[in-house]
């Protein structure tokens, strides 16, 4: 059976279920937001106890990253994810995930060519062109702002 691209679309069109957008919106939006309060949360106990504000942020960024990559291996950051959606690929939490879940899937192969090979697999693209796109934008910067 041939089909033109536009027939597979209407045949995909119409056996897919209609998603809710107000509804995952919403959620990404509450999901996302509840973590980045825990972020606030956790910057603002840091300042109690006395750290400075660079210490306070980058102690927030390691908690984060933590209790992300925690919440993965413990099950609970994928029924997250599933809830909210893009609200939890946002934040740093997102970026824990994106490491973890790759070494927990490819565990069983060893840790060289599971975990260790693996590791990156998903998350090693965003590395790169966030790496690259930083570049650019700092050529960019010098260059139209003048030397």
């Amino acid at each position: 059976m041939r089909m033109t691209n536009e027939e597979y679309a209407n045949y995909v069109k119409n056996k897919m279920p209609p998603s809710p957008l107000g509804l995952n919106l919403l959620r990404a939006f509450l999901i996302g937001g509840a973590i980045c309060c825990v972020g606030q949360a956790l910057h603002d106990a840091y300042l109690m106890l006395g750290a400075a504000e660079d210490a306070a942020a980058a102690w927030v960024s390691i908690s984060l990253v933590f209790l992300g990559a925690l919440l993965t291996g413990l099950g609970v950051y994928d029924r997250l994810a599933r809830l909210g959606g893009a609200g939890t690929l946002v934040p740093i939490t997102g970026f824990a995930n994106a490491v973890a879940s790759p070494a927990l899937e490819f565990k069983t192969e060893g840790m060289i060519l599971g975990l260790a090979a693996k590791i990156f697999t998903i998350v090693g693209p965003v590395i790169v062109y966030g790496i690259l796109s930083g570049a650019v934008y700092g050529v960019l910067l010098v260059v139209l702002q003048g030397f």
